[in-house]
């Protein structure tokens, strides 16, 4: 127990060092169990629509994680609802040959920040709110070993 305590301290001051996030935010599963109805849904605002953003996927699993792989469909959507953009991703875990766990690992827990490849280059149409939406899309229903799910929304211009 007091392993996964230092881990998710650790890992979550190693997700928080990024300045360039204007928004993050994530969420834990009740026994690491994703099932393929809870879309997970962050609000968050956009003051700057002059700018241009990329969104990162973050996640965590356990090594019992039955996959190399997991596939996740988004949706962007607007203040109305109305969809600016939405896909399917294919996000690896694993080496898919060796089987070794990718991301930053503690003990049998490992965290991933993957740029999602269709939000690299955003423009958001006005300042105000927005809605980002995760849904696993593997066959199990639960999805077992997932730890928790999140995103965060990265301002281009002050990566660079």
């Amino acid at each position: 127990m007091n392993k996964i305590i230092i881990f998710l301290f650790a890992a979550g001051a190693l997700w928080a060092c990024n300045d360039a996030a204007i928004h993050k935010e994530i969420v834990d599963f009740k026994d690491a169990e994703w099932a393929v109805d809870d879309i997970q849904k962050f609000i968050f605002e956009v003051k700057d629509n002059t700018k241009s953003y990329s969104i990162n996927y973050m996640l965590r699993n356990a090594a019992q994680y039955p996959f190399y792989n997991i596939y996740l469909k988004s949706w962007l959507k607007d203040s109305t609802g109305a969809s600016l953009e939405s896909g399917m991703e294919e996000l690896m875990l694993f080496n898919e040959k060796s089987g070794k766990p990718l991301g930053d690992g503690l003990g049998d827990l490992f965290d991933h920040k993957i740029g999602a490849a269709q939000y690299r280059d955003i423009k958001f149409p006005y300042n105000g709110t927005y809605t980002f939406e995760l849904q696993q899309n593997m066959r199990p229903d639960p999805l077992l070993g997932i730890m928790s799910v999140g995103f965060e929304v990265v301002d281009n211009t002050a990566e660079k």
